[in-house]
């Protein structure tokens, strides 16, 4: 059907038939597998002048306007549009478009040149694009001098792919993307359409069955339950340069460093991004935590899985807010003094159908072999990492965080999971590497080039390992071999799983038979110098029934919290850094339930036991200052030139006693019973010092903590009885179930 052009006097031409298309060709763009539809859509010189050819199927007219002239196309059927103009070329058009809605003036998508460059091309087909985020995805951009956003998604198997969303009615028909060559990159540039408009892409497979998928490289989200991606512009300004420039003064394994995880949609339920930058910094700052470590906050489809399976690895939630106000989040906590680490997860992915499962109708971003693929534990999809695309995508999303949003640091989730072919698996189960053993070889190399490049491009950044083996080097550098013949993985700092499991053991046993399990204390020492740790009591040990920390120590009430407190300060004394999950601050008693939050109510005005909890946080507060004023208590956590055990077997009173020593030979001395008796008069060895004089630095036992009150007065001097193999001694007092941190005035 035409319309009349006799009522426009720009209307007044009517193109010649043009020779059509064949019917294979004709199939192949209906069907969405034409690799380049530009070759046949657009304008194309033929000798005496230009043939355009549109796909609009909901065109009822199509008119060419350049300049001051205007051709009608005529309707060949199935939504194509075709004619032949007689100008020698017509590279500056426009499509009036008239539909059963109206009429529409619209830039021809196939006019444009590719919008992306040899260079990025040459470094995905590498798997070496570092800033992968700027060439895939969704590009809002000026081309050819036209406003409109660039499509980029690499689908290597697809027989065809389309561009679906608000702008064409979620009807890709009109618009299929052309295959790059041999970089299996689909590019289309769509002009007039830009910020805030939703989008996915419409992948035909090998069996040529459509399957929409969010973009893999989507930088913005539908709000969960809902899938489709956002086409998002960053129009954020920075305050936090004093805080980047500040952050690279001294190494992370030599610096203090204190943290808070947060779960920050249970954090306080409802707030928002915005929201929680105007209460979270405040709050954090006031207890002295260095860094907060965020639960992941890239795109999940299920709030239960807490983010630990992610669909959209570039956007962060949609459900507390915009990326802007992600950043905004950063920013303030920057400005406060804290750092912000977040939780990343590269282990896995699920199995959503319109995500990265199968994502070019074949194994894409997951192992092609079904036994490497799937995850035993969670039900989801593992990484191919033998694959260098997949590196790449994985690799340039670590970047993507620390520089885009200014992460401090990244937590590598699950990483025993993928550094063993037979992780959860029974034999029959899995297949030996090359060599005959069980390392996951490509696991191996994308963690130490991930870690290489991240460490290169990020200036004072930290990645911390969660790694529950005894893996050789997992915070050894990249090109020192160990003993097993592998170089270091290459990360900062890893989670010491081993002292967590022996500690937790032996606090949860009654005093009296602690003395049996005595050994669970003290044995992190005999291998706390073979990587640079963290201590966690995190997340995962306060769900699942394994109870909140005060209700995993035994006792009355009284007891628990003293207990909690006596751990807490043998913990901040520990060599390694401290991470400690929401809730524990204040000795939440019930388990952490992420659609419940934390029970702030403890701790408010009017709540009958509100002193026992601000006691616990009281502490918190003066164990971070404490801590961060003490270099012995950091400075030389990965020397064991920096402790010494003073009381390590006295198992029967349930006493353990260390120093610790700054770089200047400064020293602490950190004294725990951990039982319910008051002991006099312990005689405890120390170095000389200058004064003579040692005081209670921290107390666990002191009254406004909750305690008895139990304590060593103004001062203890020093006396010149040797003890403990140490050239002087202080006669200590110990409180029921309390550490001491003593130190030299």
């Amino acid at each position: 059907m035409t319309a009349d052009t006799t009522a426009d006097p720009l209307l007044h031409r009517r193109a010649r038939p043009g020779p059509g298309v064949d019917g294979g060709t004709r199939t192949a763009l209906l069907s969405g597998t034409h690799h380049d539809p530009h070759a046949v859509l657009g304008a194309h010189p033929v000798p005496g002048g230009v043939i355009v050819r549109c796909l609009l199927p909901y065109a009822l007219d199509v008119v060419v306007l350049a300049g001051d002239t205007s051709w009608g196309l005529p309707d060949t059927g199935d939504g194509l549009f075709e004619g032949e103009l007689p100008s020698a070329t017509v590279s500056d058009y426009r499509l009036r478009v008239t539909t059963a809605e109206g009429v529409v003036e619209m830039e021809d998508p196939y006019r444009f040149l590719p919008s992306l460059g040899e260079l990025d091309l040459h470094l995905i087909g590498e798997g070496r694009h570092e800033k992968l985020w700027t060439a895939l995805g969704a590009h809002v951009m000026e081309h050819q001098g036209v406003r409109g956003t660039r499509f980029a998604v690499w689908a290597p198997d697809a027989r065809g792919v389309r561009m679906v969303g608000d702008f064409n009615c979620w009807n890709g028909t009109s618009t299929p993307m052309r295959s790059l060559g041999r970089s299996g990159v689909w590019e289309l540039f769509v002009p007039g359409v830009g910020e805030g408009e939703l989008y996915k892409f419409e992948i035909i497979g090998p069996d040529v069955s459509p399957r929409q998928h969010a973009d893999p490289m989507a930088r913005r989200t539908e709000k969960p339950p809902a899938t489709a991606s956002i086409i998002d512009v960053s129009h954020y300004t920075w305050g936090d340069e004093a805080w980047l420039e500040q952050r690279t003064a001294r190494p992370v394994h030599e610096a203090p460093f204190s943290v808070y995880e947060v779960h920050l949609p249970s954090w306080r339920p409802g707030l928002t991004y915005r929201q929680l930058a105007d209460q979270l910094p405040v709050y954090v700052q006031d207890l002295g935590f260095t860094h907060v470590e965020l639960l992941p906050v890239a795109e999940h489809p299920f709030g239960g899985s807490w983010g630990y399976q992610v669909t959209g690895f570039y956007a962060p939630t949609a459900r507390l807010g915009s990326p802007d106000d992600f950043k905004h989040l950063i920013d303030q906590l920057h400005q406060a003094g804290i750092g912000v680490l977040m939780d990343w997860v590269p282990a896995h992915f699920p199995r959503d159908d319109w995500a990265l499962a199968e994502f070019d109708g074949r194994t894409l971003y997951e192992h092609e072999d079904p036994l490497r693929a799937a995850h035993p534990d969670w039900g989801t999809l593992e990484f191919d990492y033998g694959r260098k695309e997949v590196r790449n995508f994985l690799v340039a999303n670590a970047l993507y965080w620390c520089q885009e949003f200014h992460i401090d640091g990244l937590r590598v989730d699950a990483v025993a999971s993928m550094l063993y072919l037979d992780y959860s698996r029974e034999e029959g189960q899995w297949t030996p590497n090359q060599f005959g053993g069980r390392e996951n070889l490509d696991a191996v190399a994308f963690l130490q080039e991930m870690n290489a490049t991240l460490y290169r491009e990020v200036p004072g950044v930290v990645t911390i390992a969660e790694e529950s083996t005894a893996w050789d080097g997992v915070t050894r550098a990249t090109h020192h071999i160990g003993p097993g013949g592998f170089g270091g993985l290459g990360f900062g700092l890893k989670w010491n799983m081993g002292w967590m499991h022996d500690s937790l053991d032996y606090m949860s046993h009654e005093p009296v038979h602690r003395k049996f399990h005595h050994n669970e204390m003290t044995f992190s020492m005999v291998y706390a110098y073979s990587e640079n740790y963290v201590l966690p009591i995190s997340h995962d040990e306060v769900v699942h029934g394994k109870k909140s920390l005060v209700s995993k120590m035994p006792g009355d009430w009284w007891q628990q919290r003293a207990n909690q407190r006596a751990y807490l300060g043998f913990m901040w004394a520990h060599p390694g850094k401290q991470l400690l999950f929401m809730g524990q601050e204040f000795a939440q008693g019930a388990e952490w339930s992420e659609t419940h939050g934390l029970d702030w109510h403890l701790i408010e005005e009017g709540h009958a036991g509100r002193e026992d909890h601000l006691g616990v946080q009281r502490l918190i507060r003066d164990l971070n200052r404490r801590y961060t004023d003490l270099p012995a208590l950091w400075e030389r956590d990965s020397d064991p030139a920096g402790f010494r055990w003073v009381i390590a077997d006295d198992a029967d009173d349930n006493v353990l006693a260390f120093l610790r020593h700054a770089a200047d030979g400064s020293p602490l001395l950190a004294v725990c019973n951990f039982s319910p008796v008051v002991r006099e008069g312990v005689r405890l060895g120390v170095p000389r010092t200058t004064s003579g004089v040692w005081r209670e630095a921290i107390n666990t036992d002191a009254k406004r903590y909750g305690g008895s009150g139990v304590a060593n007065g103004a001062s203890l001097t020093e006396e010149p009885t040797a003890c403990h193999g140490l050239p002087a001694s202080l006669e200590v007092c110990l409180p029921p179930l309390s550490t001491l941190w003593l130190t030299p005035s």
